[in-house]
């Protein structure tokens, strides 16, 4: 793929009205998730349930993008037609993780670094003969009491992120570029601004370094927000306008666009702070959203498992992402949560 067809296709995955959903659970993770809804975790109860959100009608009104997993890409319907084919034929991008996971840093308790650089240009090649057409790495920073986290665990997981895109333009694939600052603790929302702050520079300058092309990318950064356990939570707009302050203060304006994670948050909390921060523009890069959860959990408690319950899951997860497409022009409001 060209530089050119890079640059459409980051483009296009943060198009007005649209976001990415983050479909890339582990087998470990979503079998936690469905064993918290007595769901059998199997390869074919695995897939049924991807089956049901890559089929839903019509959302790719609202999806540009579908972020899945290695198992899942390798998936597909029940008459084996490729899960890759049935998005790319509805106008989504399928798109692949391609990191093994954080792992503990050496020399650093309570800190990780992300692996799965070694074979990453081959497997690369493959994912891109199997339909993918971007990719995603998560990197996991960690805010505590302890001086966490330290200068190396920022510029370990930078270095990490800035191999994997640089490979990923080499071989085709639009990098999903994820330095997640971790909700977890009890931090104020102004250590959080500082983390995220000094997350970003570090993550952008390994980038340059690297010689990654910044149009050709996507950045998931986590929201500036407070940590879960902290006795001062911010409101939404304190949210949106520490973000957004973050982020200008940080990102390079050649960056196409910015799809939030949603971190934890709950799924109309996480809509109502991009809403927010829609409405603070002119902004150099489109707000967009890369949920998981935040547009899954309405969906999977609905299914629980049982086909017969797979057209109400569709429309719960319809909903979800609608609101979220509503969100990115700045109107929603919450009393849209009640019209499903």
């Amino acid at each position: 793929m060209s530089d050119n067809d890079l640059a459409t296709t980051a483009q296009e995955m943060v198009a007005p009205g649209k976001g990415i959903l983050a479909a890339d659970e582990s087998v470990a993770t979503i079998s936690k998730r469905f064993a918290a809804l007595g769901i059998e975790s199997t390869f074919e109860t695995r897939r049924q349930y991807r089956e049901l959100l890559l089929t839903a009608p019509d959302i790719s009104t609202y999806v540009s993008g579908v972020i899945l997993y290695d198992e899942t890409l390798r998936q597909g319907l029940t008459d084996g037609t490729p899960f890759a084919d049935i998005l790319n034929k509805s106008g989504i991008f399928p798109g692949i993780k391609v990191d093994t996971g954080a792992k503990a840093l050496a020399g650093a308790p309570g800190e990780t670094i992300t692996e799965g650089l070694d074979g990453l240009r081959e497997r690369i090649a493959e994912y891109v003969d199997l339909g993918a057409r971007f990719a995603k790495w998560r990197a996991v920073i960690t805010i505590a009491e302890d001086g966490r986290p330290t200068r190396n665990a920022i510029a370990t997981n930078a270095h990490a992120l800035a191999r994997y895109a640089a490979l990923c333009q080499e071989g085709g694939l639009v990098p999903i570029v994820e330095p997640e600052v971790l909700m977890d603790g009890d931090h104020s929302i102004e250590r959080s601004y500082e983390v995220t702050s000094e997350t970003l520079r570090t993550v952008f300058g390994e980038l340059a370094g690297q010689g990654v092309r910044f149009e050709d990318m996507v950045l998931k950064p986590s929201m500036v927000i407070a940590g879960k356990k902290a006795s001062l939570q911010a409101d939404i707009q304190e949210v949106a306008e520490e973000t957004v302050r973050c982020l200008l203060n940080t990102v390079p304006a050649a960056v196409p666009g910015v799809a939030f994670l949603s971190g934890g948050q709950s799924a109309d909390v996480a809509t109502a702070h991009l809403n927010a921060m829609s409405k603070m523009g002119p902004l150099p890069w489109s707000l967009s959203f890369s949920y998981g959860r935040a547009l899954q959990d309405p969906a999977l408690a609905t299914w629980k498992g049982d086909q017969a319950n797979v057209d109400a899951a569709q429309k719960a997860l319809y909903h979800r992402v609608r609101l979220n497409g509503i969100a990115r022009s700045g109107e929603y409001t919450p009393e849209m949560e009640e019209a499903a």
